[in-house]
């Protein structure tokens, strides 16, 4: 049997997915013309692909589809999204890991790379990669790194976990593949005690971190609380992770000054979108993948600018099975016009919270995850939170925010009124607040432990 590697067709992947240097003369150059062409010829053979798959052949001929009846991009829309509910009911028919896998020869020559989700929204989704679309996500995740300004010289902290969840082994891979910066992989407070990663990043010169804001804001107080001053016992240069809302500036100023980059991915797609130099929307990898934003009831496609649940479609990943418009349920917008860059690919405005989390209150619609945004702008918090909702007694839902106050601030009678006055003018929407001091909301959250914090304690 053919090694990793070589199934992996690397020196192949690189010419078809460039990154650094080949990447900026590859997008500097590339019309839109020209990457229609490129997507068009990659979907055609995703889709002959896709109708050997079990889960898509019985989803699809259920409303009445056949091969035929898609001949190229303008019929994707044909094509019936799906979602994780529909991985997770195809585990249950089909134990244990589902039908969508594949051909029945699927595991025999081949080799492939199981994790799975986190099981932040429910229980853990087995994940499966062949070689190939395996390094094609590395190395799209390398060609972000280098896109946002990583140098060879440079030393990168990640704080991704391990475990069964894709996220350290993935950012280990692209790193360690593509890229020739010294990696230190830390992984989540559980795995590397905070009060040590923050002497890693000191005594190891750091000047790259990535991973999640949440717990990146998290190491900045560590340090504070050790004597330690980000932006001056550790000179962090750079910051590329997943920053909800409008996280980048606080994460920043939390360290001293770092440039913050945001990108975006799931478990099943890889990378999908950065931010780039400009800091102007998330570009979208469009050579490796077909972003639609629909809207979250009707499921239809909705205009540039507007916000709904993010689809995506992997021009890639074809071996152990495809993914053929995906509903992430993760909200966000395509910004409308060209960049300032010029560059073929369109833009994401970046997560925005998860449609399947939101929580309807009075009329507004309201994203637990959007809410830390706001309180880190409170400087009395140190932006550690959680969101509590249940039913009243007429059935209406209802929310509390937990949030950790700094010293002594929540012994202030008119502090509870005050971050209830500002989430009112921020949300639309009035919300209790319940103020714990620094670290009451760690049990909950599982700040330490996971690397995706709990924000939403849904008891209704």
């Amino acid at each position: 049997m053919a090694q990793f590697f070589e199934q992996a067709q690397v020196e192949d992947n690189t010419k078809d997915y460039p990154i650094g240097d080949n990447f900026k003369k590859f997008i500097g150059a590339l019309s839109k013309d020209e990457l229609r062409a490129i997507q068009e010829r990659r979907f055609v053979l995703l889709m002959e692909k896709a109708w050997k798959n079990p889960f898509y052949k019985r989803r699809w001929q259920s409303v009445g589809l056949e091969p035929n009846d898609i001949s190229g991009l303008d019929d994707l829309q044909k094509i019936p999204s799906f979602s994780k509910n529909d991985l997770m009911e195809s585990v249950e028919r089909f134990p244990p890991f589902g039908d969508f896998v594949g051909p029945e020869d699927w595991q025999v020559n081949q080799r492939i790379v199981m994790h799975t989700t986190s099981g932040t929204t429910g229980a853990p989704q087995p994940l499966f990669y062949g070689a190939r679309d395996r390094e094609i996500q590395n190395l799209l995740l390398a060609r972000a790194y280098l896109f946002q300004g990583l140098l060879p010289a440079d030393v990168v902290h990640s704080v991704y976990g391990f475990g069964m969840v894709n996220g350290g082994h993935y950012i280990r891979e692209a790193i360690l593949h593509y890229t020739n910066a010294l990696l230190l992989s830390a992984g989540t407070g559980l795995e590397t005690r905070s009060e040590q990663q923050v002497d890693f990043i000191r005594r190891y010169s750091v000047n790259v971190i990535v991973g999640f804001s949440d717990y990146i804001m998290k190491l900045a107080e560590v340090a504070r609380k050790s004597g330690l001053e980000p932006g001056v016992d550790m000179k962090i240069r750079m910051i590329s992770g997943h920053m909800a809302g409008d996280d980048g500036p606080s994460v920043s100023e939390a360290w001293g000054g770092a440039e913050c980059f945001d990108w975006y991915g799931v478990g099943d797609t890889g990378i999908i979108a950065a931010e780039g130099p400009d800091h102007n929307g998330l570009y979208i990898w469009e050579d490796a993948h077909i972003v639609e934003i629909i809207d979250p009831e009707s499921l239809d496609p909705v205009d540039d600018g507007e916000p709904g649940n993010i689809c995506d479609t992997v021009l890639f990943k074809d071996t152990v099975y495809p993914i053929i418009r995906f509903d992430t349920k993760d909200v966000s917008s395509i910004i409308p016009g060209d960049s300032e860059l010029a560059y073929p690919f369109r833009r994401l405005a970046g997560f925005q919270g998860r449609s399947d989390n939101m929580v309807k209150l009075r009329g507004i619609n309201v994203y637990p995850t959007g809410i830390g945004v706001i309180l880190r702008e409170i400087s009395q918090l140190n932006g550690e939170y959680f969101c509590r909702v249940r039913k009243d007694d007429t059935g209406r839902d209802t929310m509390s925010v937990v949030c950790e106050a700094k010293a002594s601030f929540s012994e202030n009678t008119d502090a509870k009124k005050l971050i209830e006055t500002i989430l009112r003018q921020k949300l639309g929407v009035g919300v209790e607040v319940v103020l714990v001091e620094a670290g009451g909301t760690a049990e909950i959250t599982q700040i330490n432990a996971r690397q995706k914090p709990i924000r939403l304690l849904d008891e209704r």
